[in-house]
């Protein structure tokens, strides 16, 4: 079996897959092992552009920061991104090839699987060991033929598998002896151990419901995970539904509101705004009631045009245009700066049908969208306070000024978006914009927050990895996973 790879893969969605590959990543890091992340397939709308210009999940270059490396495609070489409900843009080694319907795109999943294969062949050879997410759950029946997620990758390259469940949802031993019963019995050797995650509570409690899982399927229990409080690891796709910290009630606080939009894109802009420690961030769906708010963000959208008509629908865009004659105040990023604008075109139909619509009419300004996507990691200053910013592009719309306008960031290759007249909308395709800890601090104090206070976001991230890292030495039987990662104990 090859040793030199191990996967991961979950008993349901959201059971720790993407935070399990993270934390190894860093332990084996930690030890001088040269370690990859992978992730063969990844549907999410959260990425990132490597420096070579492509397009990756988020998650995996988080993992990619936990073994000290920069995210490669290599690492996650097909990324869907939805954008209907049976629909997704396919992007293959960083570069998107088209969209197609889940029928099609089934039937591609043979040529998918040489794309992965290659990208799993360049890391093992670059690297000692590689660790694998899979994706949703080995045991999702009418996926399993042309699987290129899980088993039928761990099958291709004859790797050993771990399988992870959370207990914090309930039926953890359903979930795991389940799975195991509906894989075949070559897929049911390959998992070696299992991981339970987010653990609360007496493990006295719980020992003689893993002595019985053991006894019962004779495969070990490799540990038991805590539920780590206070946790923050971005998101690889779910938009979170509670606020990441407690505030206290003397601390001077600002209002901000996301709504969450059916194709939202990269929501992980706003997790500098969700943890730091004066703002107040709520994702409301839309169709909620719309609180009182200092100021409203826009977020991206994968589908810029039918989002917007959502919007209308369930008098966003009404309460917006109340929100700013009342003195509050709007950004827009990327889609959502593109709503902003006039008109947008989709002459080529890439969002949906093809044809044109009004948006807000905040900015006198049109975006056509167009089918080379603009795939950029970009540097420079915030117009407010000539603060350094970094973040990246990735959009297909190609936007044009009628009037003149203040940038709201100044980037080495020109200016970027807008500000209003009156100050009060800021526009912009730059991602990433709140983790620069100045330029967070700039935007918070034009939106209304006085004394705001410098978080440093980037900080918080490393913190949190390496508390997986210090979860895996404690909590997991770190004997088995030399032996199945064939290294020396020595290494610890």
């Amino acid at each position: 079996m090859n040793t030199q790879t191990l996967m991961i893969q979950g008993a349901t969605s959201d059971a720790g897959k993407s935070m399990l590959v993270t934390a190894l990543c860093r332990w084996l890091s930690r030890q001088g092992v040269r370690v990859a992340p992978f992730k063969p397939q990844n549907m999410a709308l959260n990425s990132v552009v490597t420096e070579g210009g492509g397009e990756m999940g988020r998650a995996q270059a988080v993992q990619a920061l936990a073994c000290g490396l920069k995210p490669h495609t290599d690492m996650n070489p097909v990324l869907l991104k939805p954008n209907t409900d049976v629909g997704a843009q396919v992007i293959i080694h960083g570069h998107a090839i088209g969209n197609m319907d889940a029928g099609h795109y089934h039937d591609y999943k043979t040529v998918a699987l040489k794309a992965v294969l290659e990208s799993h062949a360049r890391l093992v050879t670059n690297y000692e060991r590689v660790i694998v997410e899979g994706a949703g759950s080995p045991a999702e029946i009418n996926l399993r033929a042309n699987d290129i997620a899980n088993m039928g990758f761990a099958e291709a390259v004859n790797c050993p598998v771990i399988l992870i469940a959370d207990i914090d949802r309930g039926g953890v031993f359903a979930h795991l002896v389940g799975t195991l019963a509906l894989l075949s019995e070559s897929e049911q050797a390959r998992i070696k151990g299992f991981v339970i995650n987010r653990f609360r509570g007496d493990m006295a409690l719980l020992q003689s419901g893993l002595d019985w899982l053991e006894e019962y399927t004779g495969k070990p229990v490799l540990g038991v995970l805590p539920y780590l409080h206070g946790l923050h690891l971005e998101a690889e796709d779910a938009v979170p539904h509670t606020p990441e910290i407690a505030r206290s009630n003397s601390t001077q606080c600002i209002n901000i509101i996301v709504p969450v939009l059916p194709r939202i894109s990269n929501h992980t802009d706003f997790d500098p705004l969700r943890l730091h420690p004066q703002v107040n961030l709520q994702f409301i769906r839309l169709g909620d009631a719309i609180p009182a708010a200092d100021l409203i963000i826009l977020p991206g959208s994968k589908s810029v045009r039918a989002d917007l008509a959502l919007i209308r629908e369930h008098g966003w865009e009404t309460a917006i245009k109340k929100h700013l004659r009342y003195g509050g105040k709007l950004i827009g990023i990327c889609g959502g700066f593109q709503m902003l604008g006039e008109m947008i075109h989709d002459p080529d139909g890439l969002e949906g049908q093809a044809g044109s619509c009004n948006a807000m009419a905040l900015f006198d300004m049109t975006t056509t969208l167009a089918p080379d996507k603009q795939l950029r990691n970009v540097q420079g200053t915030l117009v407010l306070n000539d603060s350094t910013v970094t973040g990246y592009e990735i959009h297909a719309g190609v936007t044009t000024y009628h009037a003149t306008y203040e940038p709201a960031v100044c980037l080495s290759h020109g200016s970027d978006g807008a500000m209003s007249a009156d100050g009060s909308i800021l526009g912009t395709y730059l991602h990433g914009l709140f983790e620069s800890p100045a330029a967070c601090t700039a935007l918070l104090g034009w939106a209304g927050l006085n004394n705001a206070k410098p978080f440093d976001y980037h900080a918080l991230h490393e913190e949190a990895i390496n508390r997986l890292a210090d979860t895996i030495a404690q909590h997991m039987d770190t004997a088995q996973l030399y032996k199945l990662l064939n290294l020396e104990m020595a290494a610890s």
